[in-house]
């Protein structure tokens, strides 16, 4: 059903889509059967428009090409702009350039509000569901992301950055991970890359310094225990004191128990199907838990003394007020683990005082990464409700999406504009 609108309606659609002279809505076309709505748009005739390379105003039409642009849906059916857009002979600069129309961005197949509410179902939903909402492909879906995110990220500021958290995270099965350095005093993420390596160290200054930081000004840098980020911050970012994070170091040692409760295992029955009351917090045991550990703590199990020497660490953590009381019961732990005949955590003594001064650093910066790995789990079920992503710059994308507070993301088209009455 295709219909010329009168003058009135011309205005009303006009005004409803947002346009201003010397764009008007000239005619709609319904098709129930097909389920989509088209509509018409064009320039009066006379028009003159700004030249798109060098702006020099009221250039005249020297051709126009017919577009078209999927747009939101109206009531259940999928809407659709088509105009002739114009090309303007610039007599400033010689050339001749399309005009770039008001409702969508040069190159885009759909409309800015359309891709508004993409990026806001990106943000809550896996893109290929979200694609599906939408009824557009996956690829489409990700260009319009992609855009959207690198431009915000190309307004932001790091010029206030002083203090980082850096950490990997799987990117899919196998040794593929991905690198994010996170802002540790706004909790926002800054930037992510592939790879774990001391180069991600490196990246991540280039692109500070992109966004007007400057790796010099940053002073403490938050990572586990690995070899490539020690020597990435010590050769790219030279004034950062390191500060080792707690919940790696504790990580080891739950894995230092689990590697000891393993081997006894071996010959030990009573160990069978015990892994969790070793490696979970006590505060989180359920009723048989702490009844099954009860009823091992009389057996004069290694693991239980493993289980102790985790528990004594994980205490000096919540514990210790600065450095320096942290610093000797650092010690004493050191000197009984070294006496356990615990082999998982004799290395891990030998490893905690080989990097004494980063641990002991964390209680003067109070630098943790429990934010981070907060973070990491977010990603990581983000990515297992996708069912994966198929490459490390679409999760990148999608981390920055939740946790990079981007503040110049276009805002989705069905953002309240008026106040809730009072009550």
């Amino acid at each position: 059903m295709n219909k010329a609108l009168e003058p009135s309606e011309q205005s009303l659609f006009t005004q409803a889509l947002g346009l201003s002279h010397p764009w008007e809505v000239i005619g709609v076309e319904f098709d129930p059967a097909l389920g989509r709505i088209d509509i018409e748009i064009d320039f009066r005739r006379g028009s003159k428009f700004t030249c798109g390379s060098c702006e020099a105003e009221a250039q005249p039409v020297h051709d126009s090409r017919h577009r078209t642009w999927r747009h939101l849906n109206m009531f259940q059916y999928q809407a659709y702009f088509h105009a002739r857009v114009p090309r303007t002979s610039c007599a400033a600069c010689g050339k001749v350039i399309q005009v770039p129309v008001p409702w969508a961005r040069p190159s885009s197949e759909f409309t800015l509000l359309f891709e508004a509410f993409g990026l806001t179902l990106c943000s809550k939903l896996p893109v290929d569901t979200a694609a599906q909402q939408l009824a557009i492909g996956d690829d489409p879906l990700w260009k319009i992301l992609h855009h959207y995110v690198d431009q915000a990220r190309a307004l932001e500021d790091f010029s206030l950055i002083r203090q980082v958290g850096v950490d990997e995270t799987a990117a899919r099965r196998g040794h593929n991970y991905v690198t994010f350095v996170h802002d540790m005093e706004a909790h926002r993420l800054l930037y992510g890359c592939e790879g774990r390596d001391q180069g991600t160290i490196k990246s991540f200054t280039q692109d500070l310094k992109a966004h007007g930081g400057d790796p010099e000004h940053i002073t403490d840098a938050s990572i586990d225990m690995s070899t490539a980020y020690i020597a990435g911050v010590g050769k790219h970012l030279p004034n950062a004191e390191i500060t080792f994070d707690r919940f790696h170091i504790i990580k080891l040692a739950n894995k230092a128990v689990d590697e000891v409760r393993r081997q006894e295992a071996k010959d030990e029955p009573l160990l069978k199907r015990t892994r969790w009351i070793w490696l979970k917090d006590v505060s989180k045991w359920t009723a048989p838990q702490a009844a099954l550990f009860q009823s091992l703590s009389g057996a004069r199990l290694a693991t239980s003394r493993a289980w102790r020497l985790k528990e004594s660490l994980r205490e000096l953590f919540q514990t210790a007020t600065n450095s320096e009381e942290a610093g000797i019961l650092l010690d004493s732990w050191y000197s009984w683990a070294r006496r356990s005949r615990l082999a998982p955590f004799k290395r891990l003594a030998t490893t905690l005082k080989e990097h004494r001064l980063g641990i002991l650093k964390g209680f003067d910066s109070k630098l943790s990464n429990g934010y981070v790995e907060g973070f990491n789990s977010l990603v990581q079920a983000a990515k297992a409700k996708a069912r994966g992503y198929r490459t490390p710059k679409n999760l990148i994308a999608i981390a920055y999406l939740l946790g990079a507070k981007l503040s110049h993301l276009p805002a989705s088209p069905f953002t309240t504009r008026c106040r809730a009455r009072a009550a």
